[in-house]
Formats: structure tokens, C-alpha cells, sequence
């Protein structure tokens, strides 16, 4: 499932494709979400149970994703698998290498059907990239596993060990170390064909090489928000992957966000909303990019978005903030 502090990008996506569902819907997807951060894996598995036959027991490929991830957790492989089935069968999944790296579906690893799904994914996604520029695809699938494996350890190491313990300083030095290589490969890509879009090296690839440039240094990231800029007009990123960028150099710039997209955690390990440009009109700005509400998004968090209260805080928390 999206682990919160690496793969929040994915929450992005999100918010356009859930627009043309029902309120009905969205609401229960709403509380399956709020159940799993506080970690009621059964229960958040319900309310996507719920969402589906509130919508004749259909729904994005996110949730039924998220749904097997509930399942997973929750101890019911059954259920999990149910979901995971119709995902690759019926709505044709490709995402490879997420699927194999996501903690969250590890206790079905050893079961006899686990490969099978695995197997599907892989025939899809060879079937969507046919014609595509394979050499390349090659390196992004290994990047991405690179990118994201260790980093889907974070949340399990911090609640083992604590924010500050050796184990998660280690595990970050790792991270350090794995970017860097991924970088160097990245850079090489960009340098030699430009920005590459989904029908040239597939979703994944195309998401690959934003997220190592949205990990990767301020300079780097400087110089090529331009090139994702030019990206998006050609439609060969996301806008909303856009969001997170700016959000990201802007802070960095020691200038406020202005999607809300970046997340802060002070010394006592809650999160909140970090400095943002007119808050008022922030939902306006992230439905203009295909994001939701800011409320829904902050609240994976645990964060309670009250605009009016986050204006008299902002002043203090502008002067105290460190990216």
C-alpha cells in the first residue's frame, strides 16, 4: 500500500479518477484510508468492501489494490487474493515492481497462488510495453526497486527501533547510497532522450524517473523542473507529479509550497502541513492538477486541516521550519 513517508506520490494520482465516483463511494474509500493509518487493517478492509458495493462492487484499481493490502494485514489471504485477481485479470495491472516490493503483501508470499498473480502482472505488463523501448525499461525497472525497496522498510525499522536509532540512520545511509547510483542512471536517460512518457518506456518507467529527481539534490532538481514542466505540456508526465516537485524546491528555496503536498514531522514524530501559500485557496490550486481535497490528503497523516487555525499557527511555524 502507500507507505507514507516514500511512495506519497502515489497518492497524487488519486484525486481526478475518484472525481467521477460516488459520494457514497468516496466516503467509505475515505474511511478504509483513516482505518489503515491508524492501523485497524480489518476494518479498513470493511469500508473498501463497503465502498465497492456502494458502487456495484466496482472501483479504481487503487483501491482494489489497497483493499488486498487491508486483506493482507488483516490475516485474510482469501480476501486479499480475491481482490488481487480481479485487479490483474480484469483490470489488467502492470505495476511489476511495486507488487513484488510492498511489504504490505508479504504474508502471501508463500502462498501457492502468490506466483500466479506475479506471473499475470509480468504477462501485462510485457503486453503494454510491447513496441516500447525495452533497454530502457530494463534499467527502470531495477531503479525503481532500488528506489523504493528500502524505503518501504522505513515505517516498519521506525516502529521497531525509533525515529532515531542506529538501525534507521543506517537504513537511511543506505538509501543515500542506493540514490545516488539510480541518479547517475537516470541523468544518463534524460541526457540521451528527454523526458520519456508512458508510451515510450510505460507508467512505471515514466514514474521511475520522477521520483529519482524528486530524491534527489536541490540543484539537480532545480534543473530539471523545467524539463518536467515541458514534460507535463507534452503530456508525458503527471501534473500532479508536477505538484510534488514544485512543492518540493520551493521548500527547499525556503519559499512556502503551494499544493500542500509536503508533509513536515516535528521532534515528536507528528506530522503536519508544512509552510504553505495561501492556504484558503489551496483545494482550487490542487484540483486545477488532478489533486483532492487537502483535508483528505493530510489526513493519512492524522492531520485535521482547519485552515483558519493553520493561518494563526503558520507565522511560528514558518520561523521554526527545516527542510
Amino acid at each position: 500500500m502507500r507507505k507514507l513517508l516514500s511512495v506519497c506520490i502515489f497518492l497524487s494520482f488519486l484525486g481526478s479518477a475518484r472525481a467521477q465516483l460516488s459520494k457514497e463511494y468516496s466516503e467509505y474509500i475515505k474511511k478504509a484510508e483513516e482505518a489503515y493509518a491508524a492501523k485497524d487493517y480489518k476494518a479498513s478492509a470493511n469500508h473498501y468492501s463497503k465502498a465497492f458495493e456502494a458502487n456495484g462492487w466496482k472501483g479504481t484499481a487503487t483501491d482494489r489494490y489497497n483493499a488486498a493490502c487491508s486483506w493482507s494485514l488483516a490475516g485474510n489471504a482469501d480476501s486479499s487474493f480475491f481482490q488481487l485477481e480481479r485487479l490483474v485479470t480484469k483490470m489488467n495491472y502492470t505495476n511489476l515492481g511495486h507488487i513484488t516490493s510492498d511489504t504490505d503483501l508479504e504474508t502471501l508470499h508463500k502462498d501457492k497462488r502468490w506466483n500466479d498473480i506475479v506471473a499475470t502482472v509480468k504477462q501485462n505488463k510485457d503486453k503494454a510495453e510491447e513496441g516500447m523501448n525495452k533497454p530502457v525499461i530494463a534499467i527502470l525497472d531495477t531503479v525503481f526497486k532500488e528506489d523504493q525497496s528500502y524505503r518501504m522498510q522505513i515505517d516498519g525499522v521506525v516502529a521497531k527501533y525509533g525515529r532515531d536509532s542506529k538501525e534507521v540512520k543506517d537504513l537511511w545511509k543506505t538509501i543515500e547510497e542506493k540514490d545516488a547510483v539510480n541518479l547517475k542512471k537516470v541523468l544518463a536517460i534524460l541526457d540521451k532522450y528527454g523526458w520519456m512518457g508512458p508510451d515510450e518506456v510505460g507508467p512505471q518507467g515514466s514514474q521511475t524517473i520522477f521520483l529519482v529527481i524528486q530524491h534527489a539534490d536541490l540543484d539537480i532538481q532545480q534543473k530539471y523542473l523545467p524539463v518536467m514542466r515541458e514534460a507535463v505540456r507534452n503530456r508525458k508526465a503527471q501534473p500532479s507529479a508536477l505538484a510534488l516537485l514544485e512543492d518540493r524546491v520551493a521548500l527547499r528555496q525556503g519559499k512556502r509550497q503551494i499544493y500542500g503536498s509536503q508533509i513536515g514531522m516535528d521532534k515528536d514524530g507528528k506530522a503536519f502541513v508544512s509552510p504553505l501559500e495561501d492556504p484558503d485557496n489551496v483545494d482550487k490550486r490542487r484540483a486545477e492538477v488532478g489533486l483532492g481535497p487537502l483535508a483528505d490528503y493530510a489526513g493519512k497523516w492524522q492531520i485535521i486541516w482547519d485552515v483558519e487555525a493553520y493561518k494563526k499557527a503558520l507565522p511560528e511555524l514558518e520561523k521554526n521550519y527545516k527542510y
